[in-house]
Formats: C-alpha cells, structure tokens, sequence
C-alpha cells in the first residue's frame, strides 16, 4: 500500500516547474491529484503524462485570482470525492525591479497571486478538513520570504506576508489535526524568472517535491511546519 492511498490532494500551479513536480510525487505516492492552472493545454500534458504511468489525476483550469473560481474548484473537488485531505498552495509570479520602476499593476498581480489567492484557497478548504478532523495545508514560499535582496521589494513583501499568515495559520488549525506546512525554496533550476539559475548542482522541482511528500507523510502526530531548501554548493 503506498502512503497517499485514497487521498485527494488539489495542487496549484500544477502545469509546470515545481507544482508539476509536487503533483506527479504525490500521485506516486497513491493520491489522486487535481491539477490546477490557467493553462488548459499544459495541463492536459502533465494528466496524459500521468496516465502513462498509471496514475490518477484530474485538470481544472481555473484563474486563482477570482476568488468564486477558486471557491469552485474547492467545493466541486470536496463534492467529487467526498474528501480533500491535501491543500497545496503553490502558484506564484515575480516581478523583478527597484520599488521606484515598479508598475503598481505588477505589485497588483504579485499581490492577488501570491497572497490573496493562497487566502481564498486555505480559507476554502478549511471546513471541509474540519469536518473531517484532518488534512495538510502546504504553502511553497521562498527564502524571499526571510531574505532581503535589491530588487525584491515587491515580491519580498509577497512572501513574508505568506510566511506570517502560514505561521499564524499553523496555530489556529492544529486542534482540528490539520498541519500547515510551509517550503522555503531557494534557487530552483525552473524558468520562474530570468534570475533562475540553471544547472545540476541547482536545487531541482523534483527536490522541492521531494520535501512536500516528506513532510505530508510524516507521522500525523509531528508536523515539519517550516522546511528550508537550498542548493549545497551553487
């Protein structure tokens, strides 16, 4: 019997990069998976990808900065499977500039997917894992989110705003039995932005989901609430 046997796991940002890597370890490990993105295309890719392999998975193109969307696909994947026992909040977008050039409409986009999008999900899913005394909340920040850098001002303030409220969540969820597990990433070789650095000693997606599934099937009585991940020797 593999560990995610019969659990439902909704992952964000599933068509490429990390959210791909996280969703096709966790539907190895048993779980049937509900890809979510914008890109309809890509995500039939990584569901066709699935299914060669024998896995079961399920594509919902959804805009997560429309909260009734999102309330959708939550509600609707409850419904399906009468259970969604694992949250993973990983979409995200970087825009990259000195405070002063950047566009307030970046900050607006940064905003709305970085944050927002993750409130609306967790706040979803919360009171069907209630209900069900249990479930896992795993939120992939960023060592942006404890570390400065120039031209991080926007995307910087994203992540530590990510970190405070999965810090904060963490405590107010822990008595119903749901762990908030929050990932630290730090240079990842994918094509997030053109700082991405490229090459095998470059912490890889597949590390990242290698982390989340650690953590997801830890023990349910101990919780790795925070994981920092970086390359040894960049």
């Amino acid at each position: 019997m593999r560990r995610l046997d019969n659990r439902v796991a909704l992952v964000t940002g599933a068509s490429r990069g990390i959210g791909k890597a996280i969703a096709l370890a966790l539907a190895k490990e048993g779980a049937h998976v509900v890809l979510v993105a914008r890109s309809e295309e890509q995500l039939a890719s990584v569901v066709a990808e699935l299914a060669t392999q024998g896995f079961s998975a399920r594509a919902e193109v959804v805009d997560l900065t429309v909260p009734a969307e999102v309330e959708r696909v939550v509600s609707g994947t409850a419904a399906r499977f009468e259970r969604l026992d694992i949250l993973v909040n990983n979409a995200g977008i970087g825009h990259f500039k000195p405070a002063v050039d950047m566009l307030l409409k970046e900050f607006d986009e940064m905003w709305n997917l970085n944050m927002r999008a993750v409130f609306v999900a967790t706040q979803s899913v919360i009171p069907h894992m209630v209900a069900a005394k249990g479930g896992v909340i795993v939120n992939i920040c960023s060592l942006a989110g404890k570390n400065s850098f120039k031209g991080g001002t926007g995307y910087c303030a994203t992540k530590w705003a990510l970190r405070g409220f999965a810090s904060s969540l963490m405590l107010e969820v822990r008595e119903h039995n749901i762990r908030v597990i929050t990932v630290f990433p730090g240079s990842v070789d994918t094509n997030f932005s053109s700082m991405s650095k490229k090459g095998k000693s470059i912490t890889q997606p597949e590390d990242i989901a290698g982390a989340v599934v650690f953590a997801v099937t830890a023990p349910e009585r101990s919780m790795f609430n925070e994981i920092d991940v970086r390359p040894t020797n960049p």
